[in-house]
């Protein structure tokens, strides 16, 4: 399962730069705005969660049932899938849809990883923003039939978090170090998540996590 990198950051950022740079000659009030949240902090909704229990850690989560916008990539390099999914669902936010709604930006960008058969073998990445509150009951239709609207029931998750620019290595450190933690629980081993909630413009304090979903 963990032979396959779940990387939503990476320790020199110049690519995740660039992206941003190219999203802001196309969408340039609503890159700034959504740069400057990711900066701050400040503005960025997120999806309700109680805390069910504190583990050595890690803790367990139980989300709320919500609506996501979510787009599938196969690939190899996980980082080649996030950017290619970032850009169709930042494209969805800033206006790419049926309505041609903007969106604010939410956290974290949460990437569902199902590992190849094999090493050599492409990997499905699921991207997927968080869909604010405003927008909840009736989001718009996305245009782009590679972006979809996604229900996510209500779910109990095992989360852990840790700091920095992750490069793959850490990811896979960190996966490895949470699933030992809950080898006891009763866990999809199909698939985890990969969570990250800071712009590459945020240089300090950043979070990372890793979910892995309780069975129910």
């Amino acid at each position: 399962m963990f032979a396959v990198v779940a990387r939503v950051g990476k320790r020199d950022f110049g690519g995740l730069l660039k992206l941003h740079i190219d999203l802001n000659q196309k969408t340039n009030m609503n890159f700034i705005k959504t740069i400057g949240q990711g900066f701050t902090g400040v503005g960025l909704e997120k999806p309700v969660y109680k805390v069910v229990e504190k583990g050595q850690g890690y803790e367990e989560r139980q989300y709320e049932a919500c609506k996501w916008v979510s787009t599938t990539v196969q690939d190899m390099s996980s980082e080649s899938a996030r950017s290619k999914g970032f850009r169709k669902l930042f494209n969805y936010i800033t206006g790419d849809n049926e309505k041609e709604t903007k969106i604010d930006m939410t956290a974290p960008v949460a990437t569902r990883i199902v590992p190849g058969a094999g090493p050599n073998c492409e990997n499905t990445f699921t991207v997927s923003f968080y869909i604010p509150p405003k927008h909840q009951d009736n989001p718009p239709k996305p245009k782009n039939p590679d972006v979809f609207i996604e229900d996510f029931p209500q779910m109990n998750v095992y989360a852990s978090g840790f700091g920095g620019f992750a490069n793959d290595d850490e990811w896979i450190r960190h996966a490895r170090d949470l699933s030992e933690k809950v080898k006891e629980k009763n866990i999809h081993q199909e698939f985890y998540f990969s969570a990250g909630y800071d712009s590459p413009f945020k240089l300090f304090n950043r979070l990372n996590e890793i979910w892995m979903m309780k069975k129910q």
